[in-house]
């Protein structure tokens, strides 16, 4: 089990400073939710973060899992799993080779991966869907399926970047119930990025609210 700790992290476009300076520590299995309206940094806090942030914005801070310094460290060493707006599921492979390409990151043999993912996919309630196209699923399923990837890569913390936010309403309550019980079985560290109130709702871990931000208590 991890922490993800943040140090005086902040953000800058030019003279400008978007947000910060941020502390907080978040505890294996706990949601901090920053909450904030569009433009406010959040997506360009979760890209610093994973060490993908655009050349435009300039960041100070440092950024620690489980006490240890990760902010120089190149994105594919620093263990966070991200979820987006949109699922990014690879239209040119498989369910069961978009799974795969989860399990490659974190070191499981070829021989094992097939037997995984279909384990996977049962736990999920997808038993069966490994040689399906992405492009049959519902909204639902390829969230699941997303989830499910970046899972398999077994990270350390999880970045959230309003995951939920393309989903229809009873979709979006089914798949957050889902996902936020994964981060509670798995104990991941978790940092939700949103602008919706019921997201901070259902986290039901501290808030940090970004200026502008209006609709949540």
């Amino acid at each position: 089990m991890s922490s993800l700790t943040l140090k005086g992290v902040s953000l800058r476009v030019g003279d400008k400073t978007l947000l910060g300076p941020l502390d907080a520590k978040i505890q294996p299995g706990e949601i901090l939710s920053i909450a904030g309206r569009s433009g406010t940094g959040k997506s360009s806090l979760l890209a610093y973060l994973c060490g993908v942030l655009p050349p435009a914005f300039t960041a100070s801070g440092q950024v620690l899992i489980d006490d240890q310094d990760i902010t120089a460290w190149p994105p594919e060493r620093r263990g966070l799993g991200i979820l987006f707006q949109d699922d990014l599921l690879f239209p040119h492979l498989s369910v069961e080779g978009n799974l795969a390409f989860g399990l490659r990151r974190s070191g499981v043999p070829a021989g094992k991966r097939s037997e995984a993912i279909a384990a996977a996919l049962a736990s999920f309630g997808l038993g069966g869907f490994g040689p399906r196209d992405p492009a049959t699923l519902s909204g639902g399923q390829r969230a699941r399926v997303a989830l499910l990837r970046t899972l398999l890569s077994e990270p350390k913390a999880l970045l959230l970047d309003e995951p939920f936010a393309h989903l229809d309403d009873d979709t979006r309550m089914s798949i957050r119930t889902v996902v936020f019980d994964e981060v509670k079985r798995r104990q991941l560290p978790t940092l939700l990025v949103t602008h919706d109130a019921e997201d901070v709702a259902a986290a039901q871990g501290p808030v940090i609210r970004l200026e502008g931000l209006g609709a949540i208590p």
